[in-house]
């Protein structure tokens, strides 16, 4: 007999509004390499008569390639869909699956147990409202059951499952439950978990996962879908102020014009009064349109356009809020942050950062501690490697809104965008904003740059050479400087050697301090090129994102990268300060293009063959691309 009560005798209707006014459940499946995930979301899908006759026909048995071993079907398959997933017996991607009983709906998030996947379990968490934390029996907690908790209390997760599997290969001895159920709620109590239930299962077998089972008669408390059915979810977020990023300006003719996006929290009427969150403007709704008609109200996950009685400026990237719950809008702030890619996060490279409507480029300004996810202690760092967990203090180009994660997960949350692979490198829960944004203003000032270009009849510029050590970057500048200064052109050389002997001596070569190297002789050539001066920036600037972010300080074509191509061979030859000797003889750590990588401009403005021509006339070809391109005769 199925578990599911059959449709009760009525009509289509009444079943169809009693089915949609259950309440949903989306919980995940997390924990270390091969605790039984996939096994047991397939057991809980198979012994509830969940899973179709076609599927069940296309899952493999244990003992066929890619499974277990036995005879009895491989749930896990249902799950594990790629075919990598088959082949290693592993879980990769996230696997979603849907599914309801008479009591509720739930979603359900089958998350990989690798470290190296651990970016798509902060995935498949950023929307569930309860995890269920897999423990092998026969291991107990491992680190990667440490990552997944503390990453589940993070993302604001307050509902636990604590799953002991495999509970057959120990004899479903009590003993062992208690002890790892002791030691897991001792290990969690920071962690700020609402509720914590720990059920003894076989995943394999089906104890305790559907229905009670006889192998374990000390376990007095619920199986696990049981409890599923039954736990109490937190207050409706209808109750949380209302948010509506604004991801489409909607102008179908000249007498519409509508706000859509989809409602973060909260709820809206028609005649509310709302907030255009940047620029502080008053309005109220009038009308709320969806594709099925008008609505008089809308509420949290619904996707509407938003018709306000005035006219306001409100484009993509800003949000519409309640007058009397406003959200912050700045441009610093504090942030948990969760690192996913290979290559470290490194304080002062700039990033693109992503909010739920908004896209802006960002720095890490500061990494205060990193979190050691065994003992939850605070331990200095000057960078996040893959899958580490820190407090930094981040600064964006422009403000955005947002609120903090813990009141708000939707537009507290952002991710960090590698600029040359367009990668998510990183994720991040917003803490609170930083008072230094409030405290800090541009001072308006009575002579501008335009002024200063003005007098000086010529339009500023930053030209950035870039190229190996001993290719000839500071050579070719000089020659320029000399030109540029004969026909009474405002210059200045920002050479990479001699800013290390004032401004950036503190610094060393690692990678980290290299880009913090680029980062504030950038901000000097921006002050500069704002007096109206002809920048000459001479760096070796090895990494093309912290090149792309000085090109964004700058106006529209007023950056100008010039990549000084020398072969490193030739480079090593020449060896001006002896340093390629030092360096393949091991003696140098960190040095470009021998240990240290260099990224070769993608689309400079000039890019200069050193071995065909000498300096002088190099420089006669950048003084004639800017005597073309910026009119200066």
């Amino acid at each position: 007999m199925s578990y599911l009560q059959s449709v009760p005798p009525h009509d289509l209707g009444a079943h169809l509004a009693e089915h949609d006014s259950k309440t949903v459940l989306r919980f995940i499946t997390c924990g270390s390499v091969d605790d039984g995930k996939s096994t047991l979301i397939g057991r809980l899908l198979f012994d509830a008569k969940l899973i179709f006759e076609d599927q069940l026909t296309n899952l493999g048995r244990v003992g066929s390639p890619g499974a277990a071993n036995g005879e009895e079907i491989d749930l896990a398959l249902l799950l594990d869909g790629l075919e990598a997933e088959r082949e290693q017996g592993i879980t990769i991607d996230v696997a979603y699956r849907y599914f309801a009983t008479s009591k509720r709906k739930f979603i359900v998030a089958d998350t990989p147990g690798h470290e190296e996947y651990t970016r798509n379990m902060v995935t498949g968490a950023s929307t569930a409202d309860l995890a269920v934390i897999l423990i092998d029996s026969r291991q107990g907690i491992l680190p990667q059951t440490r990552r997944h908790s503390y990453i589940a209390s993070l993302l604001g997760i307050r509902h636990l499952v604590l799953a002991v599997n495999k509970f057959d290969l120990v004899e479903f001895r009590q003993s062992v439950f208690d002890e790892i159920a002791r030691d897991y709620r001792a290990f969690a109590k920071k962690l700020g978990f609402v509720s914590i239930q720990s059920i003894p299962i076989s995943a394999r077998f089906g104890d305790n996962v559907i229905s009670a089972s006889q192998n374990t008669p000390w376990y007095k408390g619920p199986a696990l879908l049981e409890y599923l059915e039954t736990v109490q979810l937190d207050p409706p977020a209808a109750e949380r102020p209302f948010r509506l990023p604004v991801q489409l300006v909607m102008r179908p003719h000249a007498d519409f014009r509508g706000y859509a996006g989809q409602i973060a929290s909260g709820r809206i009427s028609v005649g509310d009064p709302v907030v255009v969150a940047k620029s502080g403007q008053h309005s109220s709704v009038e009308a709320i349109v969806t594709f099925d008609g008008n609505l008089p109200t809308a509420a949290e996950g619904e996707a509407v356009t938003l018709v306000l009685a005035d006219e306001v400026d409100a484009s993509r990237g800003n949000m519409l809020v309640a007058p009397a719950a406003r959200p912050f809008v700045a441009d610093q702030f504090q942030a948990h942050v969760i690192w996913f890619d290979a290559s470290p996060m490194l304080p002062g490279r700039s990033y693109i950062l992503r909010t739920e409507s908004d896209s802006v480029s960002a720095t890490v300004t500061a990494l205060k501690h990193q979190v050691n996810i065994n003992s939850f202690a605070r331990e200095a760092a000057k960078s996040l490697q893959m899958n580490e967990v820190g407090v930094c203090n981040i600064s964006t180009q422009a403000p955005i809104v947002f609120d903090a994660y813990k009141d708000n997960r939707a537009t507290g949350n952002f991710v960090f965008v590698d600029r040359a692979t367009n990668a998510t490198v990183g994720a991040g829960m917003i803490d609170f904003p930083l008072r230094r944004a409030d405290n800090v203003h541009w001072q308006a000032t009575d002579v501008n740059k335009t002024a200063r270009s003005v007098m000086k009849s010529q339009r500023p510029a930053v030209l950035w050479f870039t190229g190996l050590s001993g290719s000839g970057k500071s050579t070719i500048a000089n020659a320029l400087d000399r030109l540029l200064h004969a026909r009474g052109k405002h210059t200045y050389m920002l050479d990479g050697d001699n800013v290390r002997h004032g401004l950036n001596r503190d610094l060393g070569f690692t990678e980290a301090d290299r880009v913090e190297n680029i980062r504030r002789v950038a901000e000097v050539a921006k002050l500069m090129a704002d007096a109206g001066l002809i920048v000459l920036v001479s760096f070796i600037s090895p990494f093309r994102g912290e090149r792309q972010m000085a090109r964004e300080l700058m106006e529209e074509g007023e950056f100008i990268e010039i990549f000084v191509d020398t072969p490193l061979e030739e480079c090593a030859r020449r060896d001006p300060k002896g340093l390629y000797e030092k360096a393949l003889a091991g003696k140098i750590a960190n040095f470009t293009g021998v240990s240290s990588p260099y990224e070769v401009p993608e689309n400079p403005e000039l890019h200069l063959n050193t071995v065909e021509e000498d300096p002088t006339a190099l420089a006669l070809k950048i003084e004639a691309f800017l005597d073309r391109q910026r009119g200066d005769r």
